[in-house]
């Protein structure tokens, strides 16, 4: 497929501008004129929408392919919350518009969904308060640190250090360390929890908080979360929940009834919110009431005569995390799920979410191995080691599922597993489905048995089909015109 560069024609224009009716100002300031460095395409307009939707196709997406990918649920994107968003009362808001004045009080509406998806996450999670800022969920990572820092400062403590699990998201030590505190890995047992006794040597008065998925990155509950979190308070430590795994527990257990102090929600793993693309995304944080006056500003809050505001009079909170709620689009969608489906119908996600990768893992067992061989929630982590010995890859088995139109689950993640392969099913899909994706599962492994040698060549149906990977994180060049003079 051609770049769009290549596609380009001396003097083809796709748009026109129309003259100014604006006297004096007829003329398009410079800045804002093409000149001859700006190497812009020139293409009509009927090339642009055929190159642009040639590539879209090039794409898995939610919407077209089944998505097992692990640990970052890829959650089918209800169509009706894509409505909701595009409402004219709420898409065509101004950030500067004023709270409580104009005809109806314009962004009254807009307020409320803030004010209720606040209500509405402390009910589902056992927080006091949450903030809806944060940008995404490593923004909600970082945000909940900061108050952490935050809290400890006000009480004078001394904490040096952050503790994490080895099997822990990459963004729990980042977030931790941009925070300036120094992490302690604690290792997984033969169980695929945490080694509690290690946890015990390793906890003193300066560890500032624990970060913990629950259930942890490998699919399981731990049965002693209670004496964690017990023995980590006792050192006026605090408990950080990471809410990628929410999705597993929502209506069954809450996360501040375990005994967390902080936590962060992913909508898009949850609340089914549209996930990456390099857009605004969504991290709520919640928080116990004793973190509460750290919260960043502003903070929505109901005045006397029942109108909504912003609040900015917070002399201890930590500040801006974002200017804007440039996400609201993203927590719109989420509110409007929430409504749509009700209580009953967040404990069915769960319910069949966990039903989905258990059917999975009892289905494929026998033919990939399983390190830790219990009843798992929401996602179940095999390894290819057995195919390995056969000289087929987890990579491998990632690149034949392409070809046959499915998305690789999370390869070599987490790396507590030698060759690991985590799945997710969500609750959205089908026995159908997933029993198409077991098949083709079962067939990779019979295929590594009989012709592994085929699996190098794959993906077959992919413009680009092995790229050295290290080289392009190594060497990375995204510069076509530089490319191109050389």
């Amino acid at each position: 497929m051609e770049l769009i560069f290549e596609k380009s024609v001396p003097n083809r224009r796709g748009f026109q501008v129309p003259e100014s009716d604006v006297p004096g100002k007829a003329q398009i300031p410079d800045k804002y004129k093409r000149s001859a460095d700006s190497q812009l395409p020139e293409i009509t307009e009927l090339d642009c929408i055929r190159h642009y939707t040639h590539l879209s196709q090039r794409n898995f997406s939610i919407d077209t392919n089944f998505y097992p990918l692990g640990s970052c649920t890829m959650k089918y994107n209800p169509k009706f919350t894509e409505v909701a968003a595009r409402l004219p009362g709420f898409a065509n808001l101004h950030p500067l518009l004023p709270q409580l004045q104009l005809e109806g009080g314009l962004t009254q509406g807009a307020l409320q969904v803030l004010y209720d998806m606040d209500q509405f996450l402390c009910a589902m999670t056992g927080m006091d308060h949450f903030t809806m800022q944060p940008l995404a969920g490593a923004h909600g990572e970082l945000t909940g640190v900061m108050m952490i820092a935050a809290y400890h400062k006000a009480k004078g403590n001394k904490k040096k250090y952050m503790i994490v699990p080895d099997s822990a998201h990459g963004t729990n030590p980042a977030s931790a360390a941009i925070a300036g505190y120094e992490i302690i890995s604690i290792p997984t047992n033969k169980d695929g929890v945490w080694d509690l006794p290690k946890l015990k040597e390793k906890l003193t008065p300066e560890v500032a908080a624990v970060m913990l998925t629950c259930p942890d990155t490998l699919g399981i509950f731990n049965p002693e979360i209670d004496k964690i979190t017990k023995i980590v308070h006792q050192v006026d430590g605090l408990m950080y929940y990471d809410g990628a795994n929410l999705n597993a527990i929502l209506g069954r257990c809450r996360p501040g009834d375990l005994g967390f102090d902080v936590m962060h929600v992913n909508l898009h793993k949850t609340f089914t919110t549209p996930h990456g693309g390099g857009g605004p995304g969504a991290g709520p944080v919640g928080v116990k009431k004793e973190l509460a006056k750290f919260l960043p500003v502003s903070r929505v809050v109901k005045r006397q005569d029942g109108t909504l505001t912003l609040d900015y009079d917070y002399p201890d909170s930590i500040g801006y995390i974002a200017s804007f709620y440039g996400n609201f689009a993203l927590i719109l969608r989420a509110y409007a799920y929430i409504l749509m489906i009700g209580k009953e119908g967040l404990l069915e996600t769960s319910n069949h979410a966990v039903l989905n990768a258990n059917y999975i893992k009892e289905r494929l067992k026998k033919y990939y191995v399983l390190p830790y061989d219990r009843i798992c929630m929401h996602e179940c982590v095999f390894s290819a080691s057995k195919q390995t010995e056969r000289g087929v890859h987890a990579i491998d088995i990632a690149k034949y599922l392409i070809d046959q139109g499915i998305h690789p689950p999370t390869v070599y993640f987490p790396l507590v597993v030698k060759e690991a392969v985590m799945i997710e099913p969500t609750e959205t899909e089908s026995k159908k489905t997933l029993d198409k994706f077991i098949d083709v599962m079962i067939e990779i492994d019979e295929l590594s048995q009989k012709t592994p040698q085929i699996f190098k060549d794959l993906p077959k149906t992919t413009p680009i089909t092995r790229p050295d990977e290290v080289k392009a994180a190594r060497d990375l060049d995204t510069n076509y015109f530089l490319k191109t003079k050389i």
